[in-house]
């Protein structure tokens, strides 16, 4: 069973950066496709970001690229997620998403490809 828990949310400042991490336990996180998504208060679900098997397509959603970067450390089992220029909309709690093989007939971006969350970890931009 695949464990996901992130972590490196809090309260920042507009422009700011952080990093997000979310450590993979239960697998290797080389062997998941895995993926950011937030959920802003009172809405839905959004993708942010993911990153699949190596050698690892990167996908982002419109509304952070350029901005955000996703990366991963498989020797840590650990996902990132790096937020730079960071705006009060981009205030949600933040989900870490893992998926094994074989791949499902959805896209990266869809919240149906993941078969693992974590818990979240919340992100709260002040102006």
């Amino acid at each position: 069973q695949v464990q996901l828990v992130e972590s490196g949310g809090g309260l920042v400042r507009a422009g700011e950066s952080l990093r997000l991490s979310c450590v993979v336990s239960g697998r290797s996180s080389s062997s998941l496709a895995m993926g950011w998504f937030r959920r802003a208060p009172g809405e839905a679900r959004d993708f942010v970001a993911a990153i699949t098997w190596a050698p690892g397509d990167i996908y982002y959603a419109d509304s952070v690229r350029g901005r955000v970067t996703i990366s991963r450390d498989d020797a840590d089992n650990t996902l990132y997620l790096q937020i730079h220029s960071l705006q009060t909309e981009d205030t949600a709690v933040y989900f870490c998403a893992a998926r094994e093989r074989p791949p499902p007939p959805w896209t990266p971006k869809t919240f149906q490809y993941y078969q693992y969350w974590g818990p979240g970890t919340p992100v709260t931009v002040s102006s």
